[in-house]
């Protein structure tokens, strides 16, 4: 055997290894959807903030504006989460794979922790009033489980948590710019991190 066989070979079994011991079947499109989905998020939310009387007018006098802001979070998560199991499926069934295996447990395993972890302060926070300090929580806790989730999945996904981690601490420096800092992290960077994933492993 050649020399260059041997290397094409090992290559060849490199390859099946990673595919093996990771998560590939993530979208990248569904991350650019869910980019867009915190962007809208992050724009009703500064509508409401901005213009409580219109607000006020739509829903009524006795409104709760950190309510309706909680209502929003929960329909970008819910939708996010539908988006993102639902393409998964889909590509992993392009890819004859199965989306529920031993990587896939394991990756659920390794960003619960820190993602509960987050969502209970996050959600204590909001019930003591400290509103100012959920975006950056969110931000930190959510760039804690892509840095703790990347090795069964993307290695884009390490550098994406980084990121977040990065953008949670200046909001905490920052608190009345959470919004925004939050709509960056959650929207911009989401479509940016999308896109490299979509162009790299997709198309």
């Amino acid at each position: 055997m050649e020399q260059k066989d041997l290397f094409r070979e090992l290559g060849q079994i490199r390859s099946l290894m990673e595919k093996s011991s990771k998560f590939v079947s993530i979208s990248g499109l569904s991350g650019v959807l869910m980019g867009c989905y915190a962007l809208v998020g992050t724009l009703l939310a500064y509508y409401v903030i901005k213009q409580p009387e219109s607000v006020t007018a739509f829903v009524g006098e006795n409104s709760n504006r950190p309510m309706l802001f909680l209502a929003i979070a929960l329909v970008i998560l819910l939708s996010s989460l539908i988006t993102g199991w639902l393409m998964a499926r889909k590509k992993a069934r392009k890819n004859k794979q199965s989306i529920w295996n031993i990587t896939s447990k394991s990756l659920l395993f390794a960003v619960s922790i820190p993602l509960l972890t987050g969502g209970i302060l996050s959600l204590l926070f909001f019930a003591q009033g400290y509103y100012h300090l959920i975006a950056a929580m969110l931000l930190i806790f959510y760039g804690l489980a892509l840095t703790a989730g990347s090795i069964y999945t993307f290695a884009e996904a390490k550098g994406l948590g980084i990121l977040e981690i990065g953008l949670g601490l200046i909001a905490l420096c920052f608190p009345d710019k959470g919004l925004l800092i939050w709509g960056l992290g959650f929207g911009v960077l989401h479509i940016i991190y999308g896109f490299i994933v979509y162009k790299k492993y997709e198309s």
